[in-house]
């Protein structure tokens, strides 16, 4: 991050950034298909928060990549990212009409071509990746990171895991609970801090220690997430309030309750800062997305 410019200003520029790199690398909406390509438009450019591409920008600006080098992964995490909020809003997942404060894919077209249109998103972020300017070493570390972070071993285990807890007669333990939004929130949210780390070539002990922050910011978007579908409201969150509760999901206020999750919350704060505290200043804009994750009202 360039030192005239605070964290607040980075993450402006990095978010229109991303935002052009997307309307360039999505397909024009009046290219055959039609369809399809104006449901994965409407899938990956109708608004979001960009963490994923952030940490990306954020974690490879810090050890001294630039932007051109990060704009690959960037991009491509949040093509998965997108990917995956279509598929999980499917009737046959969670069954969600609003997004981002909009219509979900399958509402806005039909579900068959959500499908679609997740299938292709995530096809798509894997060509965006192997495109990326950097060795082939580091490609295919990056290609590897994001398919590992994206399948069975992480998100859409996590997912699996969801569903199997939906509703069970028997709750989660705790440490149960962790493991499932580790993956099923958390693995994408790491795999954003080592694809930035990977293009500004960090060493091991670095990129340990900045898996530490990863693998705490990941719960902690997850314990903010539980705590909003409780305490906030459907115009607010862009999302249905109160859809966990009326699942019968696994939940951390479900199963710990709201004080202990708040607590959780902040003990997930300190592990952030302690996690970057070695690299001073350089991780100013890390810094900042932990406090967002924990803050955020959305």
């Amino acid at each position: 991050m360039d030192t005239a410019t605070g964290p607040a200003d980075a993450a402006l520029q990095w978010r229109r950034r991303i935002d052009a790199a997307l309307d360039a690398a999505l397909p024009p909406a009046d290219e055959p298909p039609l369809r399809l390509h104006a449901a994965m438009r409407h899938a990956a450019l109708l608004g979001g928060k960009r963490m994923r591409p952030l940490l990306v920008y954020a974690t490879g600006t810090a050890f001294g990549a630039g932007a051109d080098a990060l704009d690959a992964p960037a991009l491509a995490v949040e093509l998965v990212h997108a990917y995956s909020l279509v598929h999980d809003d499917l009737p046959a997942m969670d069954d969600d009409a609003l997004r981002r404060g909009q219509p979900t894919v399958h509402v806005a077209f039909d579900e068959s071509t959500a499908i679609l249109a997740g299938d292709a998103l995530q096809s798509l972020a894997f060509e965006v990746l192997s495109g990326a300017p950097c060795d082939a070493a580091a490609r295919v570390d990056m290609l590897r990171e994001l398919a590992q972070a994206a399948g069975s071993r992480g998100m859409c285990g996590g997912q699996a895991l969801d569903i199997d807890a939906t509703g069970a007669r028997q709750r989660l333990r705790l440490d149960a609970l962790e493991r499932l939004h580790a993956l099923k929130t958390g693995a994408l949210l790491r795999a954003s801090v080592r694809l930035g780390a990977i293009a500004a070539g960090v060493d091991a002990p670095t990129r340990t220690r900045l898996d530490r922050y990863a693998d705490a910011l990941g719960l902690a978007f997850q314990v903010r997430d539980d705590l909003l579908d409780v305490e906030g409201d459907s115009a607010t969150l862009g999302k249905t309030a109160g859809k966990d509760a009326a699942q019968d999901k696994a939940t951390f206020p479900a199963l710990i309750g709201l004080p202990a999750s708040r607590a959780r919350l902040q003990a997930l704060a300190v592990e952030m800062e302690e996690a970057l505290q070695p690299f001073g200043p350089r991780a100013a804009a890390l810094a900042a997305l932990g406090r967002e994750a924990i803050e955020r009202s959305h």
